[in-house]
Formats: C-alpha cells, structure tokens, sequence
C-alpha cells in the first residue's frame, strides 16, 4: 500500500473490546497505522492502551463521535496521512476490508469510500433498516444520487476530507454532512463489507436512540443541510 492510511479509532468505555479491535488491524491490515482516540471512558479503556503500548491520544473528557473524530482527524492531518478511516472500537468493523477501500478509492478518485453492508446485498426489513432506507431516500432527494448503507460507521475520507473535518466544527462523521459534501460536488462510493456484531458492551443505540436518531438526521438532510449555502 503505497498510500499513508491511518484508522482513528473513537473509544468510549470500551475495555471489553479494544485489544481485539487493535490487533485485528494489525493483522489484518499490515501497513495501515492506527491512532485510539479515548473518548474520556470511565472505565479501563485508556489503562489497556498504555499496558500493550497502543497509539493513544486520551481526551479528558466525554466530546462524543464528533469530537473524537474530529480530533483523530487533527492527528491525521498534522502527520500528513493520505486517507484516515473512521473505524469503530466495538468490534463490529474488520480490517480486512480497509485495502478493499482504499483501491476503490485510488481507482475512482472518490473522496469518501463507505464500507456497506448494501453495495451488493439487499437490506433486510427491520425497523432499524426502515429508518436506514429514509435517510437513504432523503440523501436521494437532496443529491439525486443513492447511498445503500447511509449509517454504517466503517468511512474512508481522503486528503481532500481530512482537513475540513479536522478543521469545520459543525462537520461531523453522519449521513447529513456525507450528504453535504455530496451536494458540494464531493464524490461518495460504497464499497461491500461484512460486519460482526458486537461481541461484549451495550450500543449506545437502544430502539428509542435509534429512532430518534433517524428522524434527527433525516430532518438535517432534508430541511438544514438542504438550505445550507454550497460552498
């Protein structure tokens, strides 16, 4: 891999997962560094780190996604790394699939290259995917082109994304900023991923967050994002 790839990592009270979480990308995606972003966790999660001499930038307090993100993406940026993906700490993201990624990437020049688990597969019907198939219809009407797998956690952003996420406060790694920077001419490919589920810890995400989650970014893409001035 020619290119300089980094995965940020975002951790909130993840002691349950992060040592696999960091050694799967050692061994699945050798040449691909990583940097964990601890996310003011209140469990051992930093302690873990330290102890098997992990990349670590550990912020003092709890910022959420955004903030953890956005950090990573200052790390990025300042160590001059040609694509940063944003890889979950739960466990449900596999490295195998990074060099997938970043080919499709170098091959099509795509700033943004989703890890889906719909580019080739049909969604099941749940009232999860329901919500998912929204966004995907409201990012449709606001872009006029489609994105499968609106939510998945698994993004790779290349040096053009890099320091605008680094950089813009109110740009954050969701479907209404993707759609954003798709409505500024910025080009978004999904590449076909599998996805664990998560093995230890509980999702922020119950069925009520979940809900509300949808309809939250559905209306951004719809009403904010769509009013907003291109740049």
């Amino acid at each position: 891999m020619d290119k300089r790839v980094i995965a940020i990592i975002p951790a909130y009270n993840e002691e349950a997962n992060i040592i696999s979480t960091v050694e799967d990308l050692k061994a699945n995606a050798p040449g691909v560094d990583y940097v964990v972003i601890n996310d003011g966790s209140k469990d051992a999660t930093a302690a873990i780190c330290r102890e098997h001499g992990y990349n670590l930038v550990s912020l003092p307090v709890n910022t959420g996604l955004a903030g953890a993100f956005q950090t990573g993406m200052k790390y990025a940026q300042r160590h001059g790394y040609d694509y940063a993906i944003q890889f979950d700490a739960d466990g449900q993201h596999s490295a195998a699939y990074i060099g997938d990624m970043v080919r499709e990437a170098e091959d099509t020049g795509a700033n943004i290259v989703i890890g889906s688990r719909f580019a080739a597969e049909k969604k099941p019907f749940s009232a999860r995917m329901a919500g998912s198939a929204l966004i995907t219809a409201m990012i449709a009407l606001t872009t006029r082109k489609k994105i499968q797998d609106p939510t998945s956690g698994m993004r790779l952003f290349d040096a053009q994304m890099i320091p605008l996420f680094a950089q813009e406060l109110d740009y954050s790694p969701e479907p209404d900023t993707i759609s954003l920077l798709m409505r500024n001419g910025f080009s978004v490919r999904e590449v076909q991923v599998e996805m664990r589920e998560r093995t230890a810890g509980e999702s922020y995400l119950n069925f009520t967050k979940s809900v509300s989650y949808m309809l939250r970014t559905s209306i951004s893409i719809l009403l904010v994002q769509w009013f907003r001035k291109k740049k």
